[in-house]
């Protein structure tokens, strides 16, 4: 049965915004298309056994997969002096959910759109930032301080309400005395598991994940939801849990029931001293985490990366790995041997590449869930009105299921305020049923894409169908790992970590439970440094 118009809108957008929507009068469809292309080429997994080439090519080190995880391993691989790597993509574009693209107008993310300032002067993300000239110095204590162009400028966060933009996250206009006494003690609470310290010195909750205390005093947060944990420290506050929820959307593509309450904590604390400071920041580019996925690509040699390569089985051996492909624009056979292998794909895909898994799946696999996500990007003739609280870099809406939008040139809107823009557009489908929700996601038309994106904008933009020049949809089927109750301390994902043999090492963000630039790089060199160990390279670790 096919829905109706606000049905299809209460459906993906929740009932407010679909109440919200009013009838307008004809206008003509806004140009544009979905553009992804990975379940038609990735889908072919699923068939039969697929042909093996005659001609097998030799190679030192080959990375299977060029999103982060794989780029950081090949970086870290040139950066021992490792001549011999090649990188295999099944996409026509490296970068995996960290890739970008392109108009006239700017570049724009396709995913990941920022980075936060690391608080450490140490480890491989800030190596790389070094690297790419965004770290200006270091201060009086010994962290690292970060260009100025690259901090986002104020104003950097609004948020829409029944008609008016209002400054910040947390909504403080009409908030009660007691939702202001929750807001202060929640923060108090967070700051104080930002400063603690096991007996180590290792800090509760860090970045990455593995530098974390694995002491039961704070692991055993990972086996209730951080809605149960909210509930049971007494926490009511209806405007501190649509926070919290939010929060758990954006970094974790689920609602607060289906997270475990560690990764929940982890989002306030992990990246601030417990006073309250968050970092210096976010890092950001027009493209956003675009522009590290060039950093990465371009200490590689350009013949090093292959794309549109479709690897469907991995062999491992006592020489080796054989890695069977097949070139996903001709379907012609390809076959390469390999003395080490980085395997950076999710959990769910290396079950049908492994050929080892395919008669003995593994244990762990079931415990690996991933959420869907939608990201649009609408190309704007000028920046959208609004009422109240300026257009700021994050901009979000209280009563919609999405995450707002993100605008692609917000860093420069001084010297262009009247100028074309581009806002990128984010939907995680945060239901517990994660196979019903990627359905949806995917049987959705690029028709009823528009009507969702335009429905959750017009509200708080009139007129901003006038402004609409082109919409592009980007469906994400398994977007993200989802850090469920009893997921990252459990014993699965730390089995998933390890190599498979001499020559078969895992790298994904997945491994690190968190789907965040900073697990991928670090799961990548860790993976890389594995390799250099097989290869018998001696190098200091960059981790």
């Amino acid at each position: 049965m096919e829905l109706t118009r606000r049905e299809l809108i209460a459906a993906f957008l929740g009932a407010a915004v679909a109440s919200a929507c009013k009838r307008e009068a004809p206008r003509a469809p806004i140009p544009g298309a979905v553009v992804d292309r990975a379940v038609e080429v990735g889908h072919k997994l699923r068939g039969g056994p697929l042909p093996s080439a005659q001609t097998v090519e030799p190679v030192d080190v080959l990375v299977v997969g060029g999103g982060i995880a794989g780029l950081s391993a090949a970086w870290r691989l040139m950066g021992a002096g490792v001549k011999d790597v090649r990188v295999v993509e099944l996409e026509a574009d490296v970068g995996g959910t960290s890739r970008s693209g392109r108009n006239a107008v700017t570049a724009f993310p396709w995913g990941a759109h920022y980075l936060p300032a690391p608080t450490e002067d140490r480890g491989p993300v800030v190596r790389l930032l070094r690297e790419m000239g965004a770290v200006s110095g270091v201060d009086a204590q010994g962290l690292p301080t970060f260009e100025e162009t690259l901090l986002i400028q104020e104003p950097d966060e609004r948020h829409f309400y029944r008609g008016h933009w209002y400054e910040g996250l947390y909504l403080r206009v009409g908030a009660t005395a007691e939702d202001l006494a929750e807001l202060e003690r929640f923060d108090a609470r967070m700051n104080a598991f930002a400063a603690a310290r096991d007996a180590k010195g290792r800090k509760a909750f860090a970045v990455p994940t593995s530098r974390s205390s694995d002491d039961a005093e704070w692991t055993a947060l990972d086996s209730l939801s951080m809605a149960r944990w909210l509930e049971r420290e007494g926490f009511h506050s209806t405007r501190l849990k649509w926070l919290v929820d939010y929060a758990c959307r954006d970094d974790y593509g689920a609602t607060s029931e289906h997270v475990s309450a560690w990764a929940g904590i982890w989002y306030f604390a992990a990246r601030q001293d417990g006073q309250g400071e968050r970092s210096e920041g976010f890092l950001s580019w027009p493209e956003g985490n675009g522009r590290l996925v060039q950093q990465l690509s371009s200490s590689l040699p350009p013949r090093a990366v292959e794309r549109d390569v479709l690897v469907h089985t991995v062999t491992p051996s006592a020489k080796g790995c054989r890695v069977d492909a097949l070139d996903a624009r001709t379907g012609q056979p390809r076959s390469f041997q390999a003395r080490q292998v980085v395997l950076a794909c999710p959990r769910f895909i290396a079950a049908h590449v492994v050929a080892p898994w395919r008669t003995e799946r593994p244990a762990w696999l079931s415990a690996f869930t991933y959420a869907p996500w939608v990201v649009a990007n609408l190309t704007l003739s000028s920046p959208p009105v609004s009422r109240g609280f300026p257009l700021a870099w994050d901009n979000v809406f209280q009563e919609s299921r999405s995450l707002g939008y993100v605008v692609a040139t917000h860093q420069r809107l001084r010297q262009d305020e009247n100028g074309p823009t581009v806002l990128t557009w984010y939907l995680p489908m945060a239901g517990g049923d994660v196979k019903a929700e990627r359905e949806k996601s995917l049987s959705a038309s690029y028709a009823d894409w528009e009507a969702l994106v335009m429905a959750d904008l017009r509200p708080a933009h009139p007129g901003i169908s006038a402004q609409a020049q082109r919409l592009e949809v980007q469906r994400w089927g398994h977007a993200m790992v989802r850090p469920t109750p009893g997921f990252i301390w459990g014993p699965e994902r730390q089995a998933a970590q390890e190599s498979l043999g001499p020559s078969l090492h895992f790298a994904h963000t997945d491994l690190g439970g968190l789907a965040l630039f900073e697990e991928a790089n670090w799961f990548g060199v860790k993976a890389a440094e594995r390799v250099l160990a097989g290869l018998g390279v001696a190098s200091e670790s960059w981790l």
